[in-house]
């Protein structure tokens, strides 16, 4: 099958890291930090050069406890918004309601929580709008500011149309103007792919997936935040060395940390960043901006599709939605599936807001998502298989 749905998860994964994950498990496969044996000690060493791999990554070498390890994106990102919700009402720090600003691109991993905090009225919230392209003002999100803002809650990228927002800008605004307003992002179609400084960008929480374009197993992710920010803790348990506290140690990373680690999810992450780091996350980058150039280009030629979003590789990321004259993107995804063995992923995204804004919702739109193991052969396919579908219509 050609593969083109690496905004959801990347396929295939390099085969270090399917090495890495079998060899940990075989040769280590302990509990971290629960127990003085050698196996859990090398476990522990494992877990922790995976977090210093991460916080180097990211630029936050000088605070890698402050990188904590994650079910998944939604995971860190729920730690991250519903965390500062709890530590503001434990601090007394509510006596006007905080006002959080987003934007009409993000996932439900960032809307719903939002949603539901401002359904409750925990929360005030503002949703900003990107322009025709796809793209964040980082002016408008400065003028979405009030003195109650408390949370700037962005993506580094929108996961429909690879658009990749000016976050260096937006942190600039975001400090300038909300003193101690947190700016969290989501870079999950970033990490992996684009460049991320978080302190460069002021940056004060990060959060990612593991599984995506940092090539590791479903089931990881992470959060960076910063020295400056505090987070209540989102889950509550075990942390190994630390048992005598009735609740959950203060410290980090044990702090976000309750419960056992996927160990084996983990190795596999260590294995993914050593594959970045050997083939260069410019090659990487190169690569992709090319091939999403040569689909543009392959699907503007075709009559009847429609290209959402920016027509040049500039500014985005590998990810490509379209729509096809005729067509419910439900029908071309399923059509590509069974008669030309290509994968795609039709709909909403999780995204409804982003489809409102572009016109696409409610039927959504198809996306093809390219990665770092497509070829030139797999994007001319797609292309070739579009034009045979529209010219059918």
């Amino acid at each position: 099958m050609t593969y083109l749905d690496n905004a959801a998860t990347t396929f295939p994964k390099p085969r270090t890291v399917h090495d890495a994950a079998s060899t940990f498990m075989q040769t280590l496969g302990a509990n971290p930090g629960r127990g003085g044996h050698r196996l859990a000690a090398g476990a522990s060493r494992m877990v922790e050069a995976t977090r210093l791999a991460l916080a180097r990554f990211v630029n936050a070498g000088s605070t890698p406890e402050r990188v904590v390890f994650a079910h998944n994106g939604t995971d860190a990102l729920n730690m991250a918004i519903k965390g500062l919700v709890h530590a503001w009402h434990r601090d007394g720090r509510t006596h006007v309601v905080p006002h959080v600003v987003t934007s009409v691109l993000e996932h439900n991993s960032v809307s719903r929580p939002l949603e539901q905090l401002a359904a409750d009225g925990v929360i005030a919230l503002t949703r900003v709008d990107c322009d025709a392209d796809g793209y964040l003002s980082p002016g408008v999100v400065a003028a979405a500011m009030t003195p109650a803002t408390r949370l700037v809650a962005l993506t580094h990228c929108s996961n429909v149309l690879g658009t990749v927002q000016p976050i260096a800008e937006i942190g600039a605004k975001v400090r300038e103007r909300g003193g101690d307003a947190v700016f969290l992002v989501d870079a999950a179609q970033t990490i992996g792919v684009e460049p991320i400084d978080v302190e460069a960008a002021q940056v004060d929480v990060l959060a990612f997936p593991g599984h995506k374009a940092l090539m590791g197993y479903p089931g990881t992710g992470g959060l960076y935040v910063a020295p400056r920010v505090e987070l209540a803790p989102w889950r509550e348990g075990g942390t190994g060395g630390d048992s005598k506290h009735p609740v959950q140690p203060g410290e980090y990373p044990h702090r976000l940390e309750g419960g056992t680690h996927n160990t084996i999810g983990i190795a596999s992450l260590k294995a993914g960043l050593g594959f970045i780091a050997a083939t260069g996350l410019d090659a990487i980058r190169q690569h992709e901006t090319r091939l999403v150039s040569r689909l543009l280009d392959g699907l503007a030629a075709v009559p009847g599709v429609t290209i959402h979003g920016p027509r040049t590789a500039q500014r985005r990321v590998a990810t490509v939605a379209f729509s096809v004259k005729g067509y419910a993107s439900q029908d071309v995804g399923a059509i590509l599936d069974t008669s030309f063995d290509i994968a795609v992923r039709p709909g909403l995204h999780c995204a409804p807001y982003c489809h409102q804004a572009i016109g696409t919702y409610p039927d959504g739109a198809v996306r093809a998502s390219l990665g770092y193991f497509t070829t030139d052969a797999d994007v001319d396919a797609l292309a070739d298989a579009i034009a045979q579908v529209a010219a059918a219509s």
